[in-house]
Formats: structure tokens, C-alpha cells, sequence
């Protein structure tokens, strides 16, 4: 016990003297008009133990106005366009032109109403994940409430009693296979003890498309791309924070998979799960959480090792991209199998789409015997050259991803299982100049071609090099003015 009460004390910061807080947002009883942005604040340094804005990299914040004493958000189910990594543009249905939604930051106490606007071709509805409102509100279609049908309105209205890390998602099961979820965080009225200087929420997604293909299979229980916020990896946003500060974390999870999400360099405690904040005497040190599905975990820690630290899903499938079955013997072998054609032979297709019984994988999908236009090929053995290195220009950049030689034994070949990860999702694919930003700036060259899938960074810095990256930061916002535009607003409702 007293070991358990001395990492809490040093690693947390327990048991010092603190203040009581300010509230970060107005309570809908204040006196305002107009819509309040402050939610829409990065995270900034705690001052006197206030509670700071939670913080989704890579994810928009929902603004909110002040009509007839509730706070009024407006949330719009449609088709969304998402560019998960450079160049990988797919489509999903999530809110506001986002996949995950938008996050909603409220107070406890607060009376809110959601106006929810389906844009989508088929009926939908919203459910309040781990909400305690009333059951006209929960948003359970053929329970609760008529399904909202396309083209169609429906305005959730109740006061919030509850604190922590909840989310908002379709209760259409395959709508949230597309995308529909967003983060619904309520500030507590009595700030946590110890506060946070920095709060991060993060979204777990995982989706499963074919090569070529945009739209995913929600059917599929194959899934190849896994993102954080809407983003795969190295196209994920890295949390950036001072040396010394206290860091929550909060995740959520909406898929088909369970993700044991792992921070290095540190240990941390849970501090709250899809219930709400948890009593002190469930906290313990650990460093990988699992977050299971429909759920969302709270972890806290003192950033007190400096470094760049990965924050990363430690399934082996969930740090890669892009994985597929082999459709035809399209490989590393040389030349054209027998008993195949030419463009069989080559991977190409002849008629129809990818997925289609005469194109697509028969594993899985027949008893084996008719597979014939399926072959299952082990790994074969590597070329001297890399199949992406033109002969003229070896190690050069190809669509602005860094491609180097191969670092290989003379008899790698001869090594049962060989290649692996150097050939998959390694240095050949570095991509460090797609994916700049302000928070990569400073990281080792060729970082990118080692993070892969729902993998990010937690970036501990020093004042110096997070003053710069704040900076940078500052200029390219600079750049991009922030839409305040809420489409629909205007119009009045029930």
C-alpha cells in the first residue's frame, strides 16, 4: 500500500496543497449571447489550477450558442470525404464534414440541445453513449424514437448531471462500421484533483478497404487501416507537451476490435472509464490500457522523461497499413505462373470489381475447391533490387516517400519467414515530407517509415523546442482562418 501511495504521490502529484479551480466554460444560467468559441481553444498551461479544453489533434471542435437558456449544438449526418494519410482519400459518413464527428466539450449541470440533421440516403439516429437522460433521448431507433429519415430533423434536449469521457454515435450498427462517432466530454463541477495541465482525447477507428477501393466493408472483419482521429499513422498528430506537465489522455473506442494502447517511457494510472471519473483507490501503475469496444479509458501521468514516445496500439496488425490478401500471384517471384493467363498473371483485372466472386479473395468466401483465381503464396524470395527503385535511381524518392536500400544479410533468402517488417512497413517507406507539421518538427529523419496504423507520438519537450512548436503552430493557424460558419443555424426548429 505505501508503495502504491508513493508512485501516486511523485508520478501524480497527489496529496500537494492545490486550489480550487475556475470553471473553463459558462454555465448555461450566465448571463451570454451569441455563440461561445472558448471550447475551441487548444489546450494551454494550467494557471492556478484552472481546467483546460480538451484537446482532439487532427479533429474539430463543435461550436455552440446560447438559445432559450441551453447550450444549442448543431450536428449534420452525411457523407464524408476523409484523407486518412497523403493521397488515401476515402469515404465515410461521419458529422460536419468530419469522420470522427466533431468533439463536444459541455460542463456538468449544463442543459444542452443537439440539433441532428440526417444528410445521409438512409434513415439514422443518435444515441448518447453512457448518458442518463431521459428514454425519448437516448436516441435507440424503434425504442425511443422513430429512426431520423433522410432529409430529416430531430432535436435532443435534457441537463447533464454526469463528469468525464462519453461519446455520441449512430445506433445504426454498420453506420458505425463508416465513421459516425464524435467525443462528448463533460467537465466535472469540481475540477479533478490533481488537475491536468494538458487533456487530450483520442478516437480509435479501424476500417477494412481493398487496394483501389474507397468505400470500406463494413462487413469485413478484415481490417487494414486503423487510425487515430480520423488518421493513420504517420499521418497521426503528436501530442505535444512541456517537460513536468500532468497529461490525461482520453480514449474511445467505437469499433469491432479491442486495442491494448501503450505509452512508452512512462507509467500511468486510469482515472476514468465510459462511467465517469474513478475513486482514487482503483489507481494503479501501468502502462498499457485496454480499451475494449463501447469503451473509453482516462489515463494520466507526469511527463516527467523527455523524449519522443510512442502512443500505440501494440496489436502487431494495428502498427501496419494497407494490409490485403494477395489477389493473384502478383509477388516478388519472377515471371508468369503456369496455367495462367497474362493478366491473371499479372494481378490485373479482366471484368467486374475487385470484391466481385471472379476478381476478389474465394478464402473465406467458398470451400476451397473452386479457388482458382485465388493463390495463397508465402512470402518469396526478395529481388536484388526493390521492386519500387527505378535502376536509374536508386534510393531516390518516388511521390515524395523516401525509399532506401535494402539492409539485408547475403543469405536472407535461405532464412525461413524472411521478408518481415523490413520489407512491409520499413525505412522503404518514409514519408517524413508528406506528412509535415508544426508537432513532427524535430523529429529524427525517417521517422515516418516506422509508424504505421494506430500508432502517434507523445512528445515531451523542453520550454525551448515546445515554445518552437507552438510557434509553428501559431503561423500555419495563422494561414488557415477558422471557419465560425454553422450550417443550418439560422433556420429555426421545434
Amino acid at each position: 500500500m505505501k508503495n502504491r501511495r508513493d508512485f501516486l504521490r511523485n508520478t501524480l502529484g497527489l496529496g500537494a496543497g492545490l486550489a480550487a479551480a475556475p470553471r473553463l466554460f459558462a454555465t448555461s444560467n450566465e448571463s451570454r449571447t451569441g455563440m461561445d468559441m472558448k471550447q475551441l481553444s487548444h489546450a494551454t498551461r494550467r494557471s492556478s489550477g484552472e481546467v483546460v479544453s480538451v484537446e482532439t489533434p487532427d479533429v474539430p471542435q463543435l461550436p455552440w450558442r446560447l438559445e432559450g437558456g441551453a447550450k444549442e449544438f448543431h450536428l449534420i449526418a452525411e457523407p464524408v470525404k476523409q484523407e486518412i494519410i497523403p493521397g488515401r482519400v476515402i469515404d465515410l459518413w461521419g458529422y460536419n464534414g468530419s469522420a470522427p464527428g466533431p468533439t463536444i466539450q459541455v460542463n456538468e449541470g449544463d442543459h444542452v440541445r443537439i440539433i441532428v440533421d440526417n444528410h445521409l440516403p438512409e434513415a439514422t439516429s443518435m444515441h448518447w453513449h453512457g448518458f442518463e437522460v431521459p428514454v425519448e433521448m437516448d436516441g435507440s431507433p424503434g425504442s425511443s424514437q422513430n429512426p431520423i429519415p433522410p432529409g430529416g430533423r430531430f432535436v435532443y434536449e435534457f441537463t447533464l448531471h454526469q463528469e468525464g469521457t462519453y461519446f455520441y454515435h449512430s445506433h445504426m450498427a454498420m453506420q458505425e462500421m463508416m465513421g459516425m462517432i464524435g467525443a462528448f466530454i463533460m467537465h466535472p463541477r469540481e475540477p479533478y484533483r490533481p488537475p491536468a495541465d494538458k487533456d487530450f482525447a483520442i478516437i480509435l477507428q479501424e476500417y477494412a478497404i481493398l487496394p483501389n477501393i474507397a468505400v470500406p466493408n463494413s462487413m469485413n472483419m478484415e481490417f487494414n487501416w486503423l487510425t487515430l482521429n480520423g488518421k493513420a499513422g504517420p499521418a497521426t498528430t503528436p501530442l505535444i507537451v512541456r517537460h513536468g506537465e500532468r497529461v490525461r489522455i482520453r480514449l474511445v473506442n467505437l469499433g469491432m476490435d479491442h486495442h491494448p494502447i501503450h505509452l512508452h517511457g512512462h507509467q500511468f494510472v486510469i482515472t476514468g472509464t465510459e462511467g465517469g471519473r474513478q475513486p482514487e483507490s482503483t489507481w494503479g501503475p501501468g502502462n498499457t490500457v485496454l480499451v475494449g469496444v463501447a469503451q473509453s479509458r482516462d489515463i494520466e501521468f507526469v511527463a516527467n522523461n523527455p523524449g519522443d514516445w510512442m502512443l500505440h496500439c501494440h496489436l502487431p496488425h494495428h502498427m501496419m497499413n494497407q494490409m490485403s490478401s494477395n489477389v493473384g500471384p502478383m509477388t516478388r517471384r519472377n515471371g508468369i505462373p503456369a496455367g495462367l493467363d497474362m493478366e491473371r498473371g499479372m494481378g490485373m483485372l479482366r471484368q467486374g470489381n475487385a470484391t466481385s466472386e471472379e476478381n476478389g479473395s474465394s478464402l473465406g468466401r467458398g470451400m476451397g475447391v473452386g479457388s482458382t483465381f485465388e493463390q495463397p503464396l508465402s512470402n518469396s524470395p526478395l529481388k536484388t533490387k526493390s521492386p519500387m527503385e527505378h535502376q536509374d535511381m536508386p534510393g531516390a524518392q518516388h511521390e515524395g516517400m523516401q525509399m532506401g536500400k535494402p539492409e539485408v544479410s547475403k543469405d536472407a533468402n535461405s532464412v525461413p519467414g524472411f521478408p518481415q517488417d523490413a520489407f512491409m512497413e520499413g525505412p522503404m517507406m518514409a514519408m517524413d515530407q508528406m506528412v509535415d507539421k508544426p508537432e513532427n518538427f524535430g523529429l529524427r529523419p525517417g521517422w515516418s517509415g516506422f509508424v504505421a496504423g494506430m500508432m502517434t507520438f507523445v512528445r515531451v519537450l523542453p520550454q525551448d523546442k515546445y515554445d518552437q512548436i507552438m510557434e509553428l503552430r501559431r503561423k500555419r493557424q495563422g494561414n488557415k482562418p477558422m471557419n465560425m460558419d454553422m450550417p443550418g443555424m439560422e433556420h429555426k426548429h421545434e
